[in-house]
C-alpha cells in the first residue's frame, strides 16, 4: 500500500476554496461533519467513483479504483471543503509520514485561513 498525494483532488479543494465552498470549522468538528458511510454510499451510486475520489487527497493507486479502501484524507462534505477536516488530515498525514498530503493539506489550510 502506497498512499500518494491525489492531484485532481487537490486541484478540486482549491477551486472550492476560491468559489468561497467553505465551512470554517475546527478539527473536533470534523468527527460530526464527516459524511457517514451511508452518505458516501449515496454519493458514489449518484456521482460515480471518480467524483468520489476528488473528495480524498490521498489515493493508493495499487488498490482497486472502485473501492473505497483506495481513497484517504477526505476533506469535506461532498458540497463543502471542511477547514476542520483539513485539519485532521493535516495531523494524521504528519503521523504516517504521508510528507506530500501534509504539506498539501498545509497549503489548503493557509488558502482557507488567508481568504477568511
Amino acid at each position: 500500500m502506497s498512499i500518494e498525494l491525489n492531484q485532481p483532488a487537490l486541484r478540486h479543494a482549491r477551486s472550492l476554496v476560491r468559489e468561497g465552498k467553505v465551512v470554517r470549522d475546527e478539527r473536533d468538528d470534523w468527527s460530526e461533519a464527516a459524511p457517514t458511510a451511508d452518505e458516501e454510499n449515496s454519493f458514489i451510486e449518484r456521482d460515480g467513483w471518480t467524483e468520489y475520489s476528488h473528495w480524498h487527497l490521498g489515493i493508493d493507486k495499487s488498490a482497486d479504483r472502485e473501492t473505497k479502501g483506495a481513497y484517504s484524507f477526505p476533506f469535506g462534505d461532498f458540497r463543502r471543503v471542511h477547514r476542520g477536516g483539513v485539519i485532521a488530515g493535516e495531523s494524521r498525514a504528519g503521523q504516517y509520514d504521508h510528507v506530500e498530503i501534509r504539506d498539501a493539506l498545509k497549503a489548503l489550510l493557509e488558502l482557507i485561513d488567508a481568504d477568511s
